[in-house]
């Protein structure tokens, strides 16, 4: 809408066709055509809401790339971070846990118990022998023979189930129990990125280098996601807007070099032409006759370079000759 504005107060001053005799130019002389420099901002803010507790750029001044702009109060995203980078450790510490079974003290405490059990195995079956053979001589009845058969097959059932317990203490978790935890680990990183992102959005650098054009808030104001704090303007974004009659537009093409002339500019700025508009505009009247063809214009954009765009400033009215 502002660069409409513009658009329509050059019109309103610009000769319908510079180039003819009438509009102070010699004939012999190049043709210039009036026009006008603009900028395209670039509005800077954060997506999170917050206190503006520091601004690190004024007005005016020209900063370079990555160059800190400004900060909002972010006591909540560091806690945030914290906690997720703590539940990231727990989940990591569980999905180790997982991986390598019981610790060796309680492996140990396992292999004891299993050597105890092979020794009263072995003690039992040797038992099991004599009173066999006492039992074939009528040294003892058939019920002490039964009862020492039985004590021989449970501790043999004892040292295999102790043998089991050190081999399933070596192992590790289940599959589906290692699966699970490590999608928690994953959801776990997750949630410090994000809280990351946050954090990192509470501090904005400037994306080019340029010129501040403008600051929008003081330190100490509330500041709503989104809204624009510092207005910005990279020298790239600079660009010169003219106007040229129907029987010039045909012979231009993006890449033509221009010459720029500002009041008070020591000298005269180079550009290119880097857009040539596709839509044709009237002067007033807007009523289309051949008699009304001189007053055809079509909009023309070009850029100077990176070191001369700082020379001229937006809203700046310029004539801009052909080269």
């Amino acid at each position: 809408m502002r660069a409409r504005r513009a658009y329509v107060a050059t019109l309103a001053v610009y000769c319908a066709i510079a180039a003819l005799p009438g509009c102070g130019q010699q004939a012999d002389s190049p043709p210039t055509y009036q026009g006008y420099v603009e900028g395209e901002f670039v509005y800077l803010s954060s997506s999170q809401s917050g206190t503006l507790t520091q601004l690190s750029v004024q007005r005016g001044q020209t900063i370079a790339e990555n160059a800190p702009v400004f900060a909002l109060e972010s006591v909540d995203e560091t806690a945030a971070l914290q906690q997720a980078q703590h539940q990231l450790a727990a989940a990591q510490a569980l999905f180790a846990d997982l991986l390598t079974g019981k610790r060796p003290p309680e492996v140990n405490v396992t292999k004891a118990q299993l050597v105890q059990a092979i020794a009263q195995a072995n003690h039992a079956a040797e038992q099991l022998k004599r009173d066999e053979a006492q039992f074939r001589m009528g040294g003892i009845s058939q019920q002490q023979l039964d009862d020492s058969r039985m004590n021989a097959q449970t501790s043999a059932a004892q040292m295999r189930e102790m043998q089991n317990q050190v081999d399933v203490a070596n192992l590790p978790g289940r599959a589906q129990q290692i699966d699970a935890q490590a999608a928690q680990v994953k959801a776990a990183q997750a949630e410090v990125a994000q809280a990351q992102w946050k954090l990192d959005q509470k501090r904005v650098a400037a994306p080019h280098a340029g010129l501040v054009y403008d600051t929008l808030y003081r330190v100490g104001e509330w500041v709503q996601a989104g809204n624009p704090i510092v207005q910005m303007l990279p020298p790239q974004n600079v660009k010169v807007r003219f106007f040229v009659p129907e029987t010039v537009v045909g012979s231009l093409a993006p890449g033509r070099a221009v010459s720029i002339h500002c009041d008070g500019c020591a000298a005269d700025v180079p550009a290119k032409i880097t857009y040539i508009s596709s839509e044709a505009e009237y002067t007033p009247p807007v009523i289309y006759s051949n008699a009304s063809r001189s007053k055809l214009v079509f909009m023309i954009e070009a850029h100077p370079s990176v070191a001369d765009a700082p020379k001229l400033h937006p809203g700046q009215p310029v004539e801009v000759k052909l080269l």
